[in-house]
């Protein structure tokens, strides 16, 4: 649910960019009025976690189209919804600059679509009240189904609205609906399944994590080492390995707009701001599509001599997995320790007249 900037026009990615930022600015100041220190490199694991498990497109049978995570709900309710706003957001950054997958000026609406909606909306509204008790295991899935379906039927809403609005594309308001409501109901399905089999794997492992996150004391320090090791090995195996076997289906938006218009993706513009900010990404995204180089001149019918398409392949997919988990764990671990620096030199500041 990545959207391109062929979708949006200046004043409407302009509007979110604005809105990302002071979500982004708002869940900083939360945190730093009390960053638990321990959550720093859950941060960056779980970061890098989500990054990789996003390059891993299934797919929805029947329909021609695929879907993946979009994680926000796992953060959520791992790291609370100010943490994980601000670590997805750090994922869709790095997928954005490096990556190519999502446009610049489109930014600021995919942090709010597949950000917000779960950790602000979903997470404590829904989930929250329903997963009362981790150790009931009916209660975790029910809560991360409902939940996850929801976070995905408001993100698809917000994708056709924003397109709608910014009134750039031929793509009929309600046609454009009634595809992309249904498919990603489809996959806020998965979503849900798969957010349960997380909770449920922490809520054994550490269950302290998530009664932490709920906001019950803690007793005593607890050392996240073993559940920081697994989270980061799940990552390099995903984007590394599993990341190879990932659906070559349209994903549910390029889905839709295909069945909509006929066309799987729209024209690319040619001028104003999205061409400005469309050549920046192309000097930025140093494995596009997350692809090597050769895969580019394969894709345009000049295949790099004597590489085999398959090793090529594989090999792009196994080199952006792993340059993206490296980016991300990098990215979202800074902006903990940030954070924490901040509160730190906040909390020692001396008031004036002292």
């Amino acid at each position: 649910m990545h959207m391109a900037d062929a979708l949006i026009s200046p004043a409407v990615g302009g509007t979110a960019w604005a809105a990302a930022a002071g979500l982004i600015g708002y869940s900083s100041r939360k945190l730093r009025d009390g960053m638990d220190d321990r959550r720093i490199p859950l941060m960056a694991v779980l970061g890098a976690f989500i990054f990789a498990a996003q390059m891993i497109n299934f797919t929805i049978p029947a329909t021609g189209s695929s879907g993946h995570l979009g994680g926000g709900l796992i953060l959520a309710i791992l790291l609370g919804p100010y943490a994980g706003f601000l670590t997805l957001a750090s994922v869709l950054v790095i997928q954005a600059l490096f990556f190519a997958d999502g446009g610049l000026l489109a930014l600021g609406c995919n942090i709010l679509n597949l950000g917000f909606f779960p950790c602000f909306v979903a997470y404590p509204l829904l989930y929250h009240k329903i997963a009362r008790d981790h150790r009931r295991k009916w209660l975790v899935v029910t809560g991360a189904m409902i939940a996850a379906v929801a976070a995905l039927q408001l993100g698809s809403l917000a994708v056709v609205t924003q397109t709608f609005l910014s009134g750039i594309s031929e793509l009929p308001f309600r046609t454009f609906l009634l595809l992309m409501q249904p498919i990603h109901l489809a996959i806020g399905l998965v979503e849900g399944l798969a957010t349960a089999s997380v909770i449920l794997f922490v809520s054994k492992a550490k269950p302290e994590i998530l009664r932490g996150t709920a906001g019950e004391a803690q007793n005593g320090p607890a050392s996240l080492r073993g559940l920081v090791a697994a989270f980061l090995a799940f990552a390099v195996i995903m984007g590394g390995g599993l990341s190879w076997f990932a659906s070559t289906n349209p994903d549910g938006l390029e889905w839709s707009i295909s069945k909509t218009s006929g066309k799987r993706d729209l024209e690319k513009p040619s001028e104003d701001l999205r061409a400005v900010l469309g050549d920046i990404q192309e000097k930025t995204a140093i494995l596009p599509e997350y692809g090597l180089k050769q895969e580019q001149r394969r894709d345009s019918g000049k295949p790099e001599p004597g590489l085999p398409t398959e090793s090529v392949v594989d090999l792009g997919s196994t080199v952006s997995g792993l340059v993206g988990v490296i980016l991300t764990l990098l990215l979202a671990g800074a902006a903990g320790v940030l954070l924490k620096w901040r509160h730190t030199g906040a909390g020692r500041r001396v008031p004036k007249g002292s």
